[in-house]
């Protein structure tokens, strides 16, 4: 029964029928399975800006994703719960990806830009960045201590959710609370 209200309420969010911008209470209910380790912040947290960079090698930063909400994850590729989620994360992007909402993946540590290729392609993920923290400067700005962790960050660029652990991504739940996001916009 809960999930087929998630996808009413999903679908009634997909359609614009939410005008008001959901709080912690909202998202919240969205939550089910392995959406439930999602921690909704009661206030926004400004998230840092702290240099990554990407398989060019071109400094990246947070702020440039100002404007649209960011599933940002961070992951390494020996990382087996990171491994599994990738694919879902791939097609959360690929469903609500563009100018209101991405997904940015953030390989921390010691990550070969060949390997990441290389499990990109084995595991079939087409339309994720490639992104690099090697001196895991930003994950540690951002208090990462495990691994995988993805954070939720508003158009400001303020964190208003994370999530410590691998997730169903791809899951009614995860979409409910991203189709959420973008209606109250």
């Amino acid at each position: 029964m809960r999930l087929l209200l998630t996808a009413v309420l999903y679908t009634g969010l997909a359609l614009g029928a939410n005008a008001a911008t959901p709080g912690k209470a909202e998202l919240e209910a969205l939550r089910e399975g392995s959406m439930l380790k999602l921690v909704v912040h009661e206030e926004p947290v400004t998230a840092p800006d702290t240099a990554f960079y990407d398989d060019s090698g071109n400094e990246r930063r947070l702020s440039e994703f100002r404007g649209r909400y960011v599933a940002v994850n961070f992951w390494a590729t020996w990382c087996a719960p990171c491994r599994k989620e990738l694919p879902a994360l791939d097609a959360l992007n690929r469903e609500f990806g563009g100018e209101r909402f991405t997904v940015a993946t953030i390989a921390t540590g010691r990550n070969t830009i060949p390997a990441i290729i290389r499990l990109f392609d084995e595991t079939g993920v087409e339309s994720l960045p490639l992104y690099l923290d090697k001196e895991q400067a930003l994950a540690r700005e951002m208090g990462v201590l495990g691994l995988p962790v993805t954070v939720i960050l508003d158009p400001e660029g303020r964190e208003i959710a994370r999530m410590t652990g691998d997730a169903e991504w791809d899951g009614a739940s995860a979409r409910a609370i991203v189709a959420a996001l973008l209606a109250a916009d």
